[in-house]
């Protein structure tokens, strides 16, 4: 077995015939300097001569030595790595917010680890308090069993941003931890206001968590009341229906089970795209037309909703600059002297550094809306 970056000087043959790769005193000695000079050199550290410093370089390269990563980054304070907790990673808007995550912070110069909650309170409280473990220099956090508030209660010294969606704004006052979302409830106002524009006026709602104030469903029903009360829209408390966990399988049982009422509705907004298709494979397996009979919009612009038949209606947030105010904002807790500094664009809370950054969206509208009935 080979241990690369090994720190004595003992010789590279074992009683056992195992081989080991040279140590930091293993170059030390063969430049006849101190061991610090070598450190010193290869973290780009301290005052070395040209001269020694050539020759410890190609002593390096002679022997083939690679310092230990873990323990610079541990010597440094900083391994350059941070965890992405998300409910579920499979899910379509979770696994492409990971893949646009992981590719700014990597032109940052950082990794990402992912940790799937599955909206398990006890993972989210691990995540909240920072983990139990030192290989992390800071957490994006998307909560779905905790809120905000909450989180900031539990949280340490990690460094923490989170996703998603807000408490009551009542409450921002006593917030520790910076925030980006979109306007989740401006948004779901916008989608139902085209419905309504269409020709669409007995509406309903899947994806209601009445009870979870700090869950996506919450503040996007509200926004829908609020665009129906604008319009003059009675809302049939019997077409507000749970989402479930926001699948495809719940989005069709939810219309499996009030299947006998769909004729009461004529548009039909959900919490996301999953939920949509979901409802569209049900409503048009039953012999429902989409849109003819019920327009149904999505929300998270999928790759799947963009290729369904018809192709969905959406609220797309604009997942890249979620990923680079999340990730920007992060780098600046970790090391201050490197972050941009975003508070100029944020929404504050009475000069405090905590800052809520509200990231934009946009309406898509496809063929699931289509007027002309």
């Amino acid at each position: 077995m080979v241990e690369q970056g090994t720190t004595d000087g003992a010789s590279r043959g074992t009683g056992r015939g195992r081989v080991r790769s040279p140590g930091i005193k293993d170059v030390a000695a063969a430049a006849g300097v101190s061991w610090k000079t070598v450190s010193n050199v290869v973290n780009g550290t301290g005052r070395v001569g040209e001269a020694t410093r050539a020759r410890v370089e190609g002593v390096i390269a002679d022997l083939g030595y690679r310092p230990s990563l873990a323990g610079r980054q541990l010597r440094q304070g900083r391994t350059r790595t941070f965890a992405l907790a998300v409910p579920w990673i499979h899910a379509p808007y979770f696994a492409e917010l990971a893949h646009v995550m992981i590719e700014v912070a990597g032109g940052r110069g950082y990794r990402v680890l992912i940790e799937e909650t599955r909206g398990d309170r006890d993972v989210e409280l691990e995540v909240a308090r920072g983990f139990a473990v030192h290989a992390i220099d800071g957490i994006v956090f998307s909560p779905l069993a905790l809120g905000p508030a909450e989180i900031s209660g539990l949280r340490g010294a990690t460094p923490m941003v989170l996703l998603g969606e807000r408490d009551d704004p009542g409450l921002a006052g006593g917030r520790r931890t910076d925030h980006v979302s979109i306007d989740n409830v401006g948004a779901a106002e916008e989608v139902t206001r085209h419905l309504v524009a269409s020709g669409r006026r007995r509406l309903g709602f899947l994806g209601a968590e009445p009870e979870a104030l700090a869950r996506t469903g919450a503040p996007r029903l509200r926004g829908f009341r609020a665009a129906c009360a604008e319009a003059g829209i009675e809302v049939d408390e019997r077409w507000i229906l749970p989402g479930g966990r926001f699948s495809r399988a719940d989005g069709a049982a939810a219309v499996e089970s009030v299947l006998a009422r769909t004729g009461e509705i004529d548009g039909l907004v959900c919490a996301n795209d999953e939920l949509a298709l979901g409802a569209v494979f049900a409503l048009r397996t039953n012999g429902i037309g989409v849109p003819d009979d019920v327009a149904v919009t999505g929300w998270d612009n999928t790759e799947d909703g963009r290729y369904a038949n018809p192709s969905l209606t959406t609220v797309a947030p604009d997942v890249r600059a979620i990923a680079e105010a999340a990730v920007d904002r992060l780098v600046r807790r970790i090391d201050p002297a490197a972050g941009p500094d975003l508070d100029a664009a944020a929404q504050g809370d009475g000069g405090s550094d905590v800052v809520d950054l509200v990231v934009p969206h946009r309406l898509l509208m496809r063929e699931s809306t289509r007027a002309g009935r």
